[in-house]
Formats: structure tokens, C-alpha cells, sequence
């Protein structure tokens, strides 16, 4: 398990060139493949995702855990290779609450993902609270005692603390990409590394956390990376060089966060360059996307109007009625945000294959699929990327199998990058 996490840490800093994917989604279908295809296999979830409260999967860390071992318990996956995580971890959700609200909040937050059995902890304690003066920036010392305090609720309740891997940091890109769109990000600054290091070991050995320091396995910063609904920022080694050369001098390695659509050169650019965890989970549920949809518009192609799903029209028709996830994140007029509302990298669909509808559409169209063979020149117009293989495996163009394969490719460029 966190050993796993171990044995990257000290290859890099042997000089190898190796990392981990990070898995975030709770979409079965994106953890299925990566549980079926590939090892070993870190999964997190976010604060958001799943909580004490359920977050949008209306999951606990303790249901999540539940999930993601009952799907490696059907695919057969050895559960000694399998890492759960935690992201962002602390008041993020309740960041509007009055500062000691939300932190008792992220508190429970904490200690529902220890209890449950999570063991690679991301605590984010960057945002400021209620309390906090909106016109200063949050001290870095600030931060860093709120990152202690929730390592220390962690190292209270853990079956067995020193299982723990802790990744710290403030300088993360907004999760789910950017709002509108950049030409280019401010990368973390090599003597911004130095000092957050420096003064969360001081605030966890303050708090008596001393020995949880030794587990602190990376840092996140900014390598200038990012994604928004219509553009991706690529990896710049060139910009990043002095923040790579910091980690040089460091025990810990970096978390890359907002990978999402970055080039297979580019992601193993980055592992080269010592960002050893690679967080990846819109990219793989947009490539869901792009497999059902394909599905659908075959199936309009070939089934009568009242035998259809309807699925994109379904599915649009909830995210009208249930606005909250993609209001904020998607701009312009109707016809635009109808279009991102589909096809955004983005990826706020991803929110909404839970809905009760969309469920019910999801298995219509794949009962209309299992009923009858995809004819193969369908496949040639809308999913061209697999003829080779239906040419040599007649049996090969079956629903799953079409979706896997599409999830699977994005994978792949993360384990190629990572070299595992």
C-alpha cells in the first residue's frame, strides 16, 4: 500500500525516472478499467466527491472504500497494489463558515478518511475561511498550522498512523480546470518550496506531529499546467526548470494537479522533472463521455425513434433543470453554453451520470446495444479508432469493451509517462 508510494519517492531521488497516476473519479466504469488494466492503481477522492456528509456521490470515505473494493473484488485486482487517496482535504467545502466552524468541519472531514482507511492524505488548508481578512493574503504560517492541526486528527484515529503519506501544499490549480481562458500561469517559485516545507514541519512538530513529518511524501505546486472548458495550458520544462532543480534538494517529491489532456510527451516531461504523482480525472470521465456518445448517435442511426435512449437529450435536459454544477464554470449565451454543456473539457456532465434519468437512459441504450450486433461501418463513422481491432476480433465491438477501450487509452499515456 503506502509503501508503494515509498519506493517512487526513493526512485526518483535515486535519479529514476518513475511516478504514480493518480485516479480521480468515482465513475465505476473509469475505475474499472484502470483496476482491470493496470498496476498498481492509486484512486482518490475529493473533498467534494465524497465526505462526511456524502458529498455529490452521496458517498462517505467509508462507502467509497466499500466501492472501490468491491469493484477490485470483481475484477480480480491483488488488493496489496491498491492505494486509496484523499484530495484536498480540509474547509474547502465550508470555506464561507466562520474559521472555526469550518475547520471543526474539515476535522471530522479528516477523520472520516483515516478511520475509513484511506492512506494517502492530501491536506489542503490553503483557502481562506470566514474569519479570514479578505484583502491580505492567508499567511503561509496560518496555512500550515491548519495543515498540522488536521494531520494531527489523521494520526489520532488511523488503525495505524504510520501507514499514513501526507502531500501538502497551497499552490494548487482550481480543481475541474480554469474558468475562463489563460495564456499562462505562474509557476511555483523554487524559494516558495523551501519555505512551505519549512514552516509546516515547524507547525506539525509544534503540535507534537513531529514523526508525521517523516511521511510527508509531496509537495503540490504550480508547474503551469492547466485546462479550461476550450484550451490546455502544455507543460513548459523551460519555465519550470529552478522549481525541478528545488525538489533536488528536498525529501519529498510534487503532486502535478490539472493534468487533464496534457500530450503524452508533456506528462512524461513532467515525471522526468520529478513531478512523480500525476492527478488525472476529468480527462478520463470526458473519454466516458465521448464513448457514450458515440453509442447514442449510432443508436439514432439504427433504432426507430421510440426504441431510442434519447441519452444526449436526456442528459442535457437534467443538467437544465439541475444548473449547480456548470453554472458558474460554463460563460456566454445559450447556444454556448449548450455546446459546453456537451462537450467542455471541463467535463461537468460528470457530475450528473448519477441522476436517476440518466441512469435509466445509460441502460437503455446498452440494452439496445446488447440486443444487436453494432454494425461495423457505424463503428467506421463514429468510432474509426477501433476498425482495426473489430476487423481482427469480430467480438470486440461490444458496448463495455467500446468504453473500456476509450478509458484505457488515456490511462495508458499516464503509465507510459510513469513508467510502471
Amino acid at each position: 500500500m503506502s509503501h508503494l508510494l515509498d519506493e517512487i519517492v526513493r526512485a526518483q531521488k535515486a535519479g529514476e525516472v518513475r511516478g504514480i497516476p493518480s485516479i480521480c473519479s468515482a465513475h465505476p466504469a473509469v475505475l474499472t478499467c484502470a483496476l482491470r488494466h493496470f498496476r498498481p492503481v492509486l484512486i482518490e477522492s475529493t473533498c467534494n466527491q465524497v465526505n462526511q456528509y456524502g458529498g455529490y456521490t452521496s458517498m462517505t470515505p467509508r462507502d467509497f472504500h466499500r466501492f472501490v473494493n468491491s469493484l477490485a473484488e470483481e475484477t480480480s485486482f491483488p488488493r496489496g497494489e491498491l492505494i486509496l487517496g484523499g484530495d484536498h482535504l480540509g474547509p474547502s467545502p465550508w470555506q464561507d463558515l466562520p474559521t472555526e466552524e469550518a475547520m471543526s468541519r474539515a476535522e471530522e472531514l479528516v477523520r472520516s478518511y483515516a478511520r475509513a482507511g484511506f492512506t494517502k492524505l492530501h491536506i489542503d488548508a490553503s483557502m481562506k475561511l470566514g474569519g479570514d481578512d479578505l484583502h491580505q493574503l492567508l499567511p503561509p504560517e496560518l496555512s500550515a498550522q491548519r495543515t498540522a492541526r488536521l494531520v494531527r486528527v489523521a494520526e489520532e484515529v488511523a488503525e495505524d498512523a504510520s501507514s499514513l503519506r501526507y502531500v501538502i501544499g497551497t499552490e494548487v490549480p482550481l480543481p475541474g480546470g480554469a474558468h475562463e481562458h489563460e495564456e499562462g500561469v505562474e509557476v511555483t517559485r523554487a524559494e516558495d518550496v523551501v519555505a512551505t516545507l519549512q514552516v509546516t514541519r515547524l507547525a506539525l512538530e509544534k503540535l507534537g506531529c513531529g514523526s508525521a513529518w517523516e511521511r510527508v511524501i509531496a509537495l503540490v505546486v504550480q508547474p503551469g499546467v492547466e485546462y479550461g472548458s476550450d484550451f490546455i495550458l502544455e507543460y513548459d520544462p523551460g519555465k519550470a526548470f529552478s522549481l525541478a532543480k528545488a525538489s533536488e534538494a528536498t525529501q519529498q517529491v510534487f503532486e502535478a494537479h490539472s493534468t487533464d489532456y496534457q500530450s503524452p510527451s508533456s506528462l512524461g516531461e513532467l515525471v522526468r522533472d520529478h513531478f512523480a504523482i500525476l492527478k488525472v480525472g476529468p480527462a478520463l470521465s470526458f473519454a466516458y463521455r465521448e464513448a457514450i456518445f458515440a453509442l447514442a448517435m449510432m443508436e439514432d442511426e439504427y433504432f426507430s425513434s421510440e426504441d431510442c435512449s434519447h441519452l444526449i437529450r436526456v442528459i442535457d435536459e437534467v443538467m437544465l433543470k439541475k444548473p449547480v454544477h456548470w453554472m458558474k464554470h460554463y460563460k456566454g449565451g445559450e447556444e454556448e453554453q449548450a455546446f459546453q454543456r456537451k462537450y467542455s473539457l471541463s467535463d461537468r456532465i460528470r457530475y450528473y451520470w448519477i441522476e436517476p434519468k440518466v441512469i435509466h437512459a445509460v441502460e437503455k441504450l446498452e440494452r439496445n446495444w446488447e440486443s444487436r450486433k453494432i454494425p461495423f461501418t457505424l463503428v467506421s463513422q463514429f468510432m474509426p479508432e477501433y476498425m482495426d481491432s473489430i476487423r481482427i476480433n469480430q467480438n470486440s465491438n461490444g458496448v463495455r469493451a467500446m468504453i473500456d477501450r476509450k478509458i484505457k487509452t488515456i490511462i495508458e499515456n499516464y503509465y507510459s509517462a510513469c513508467k510502471v
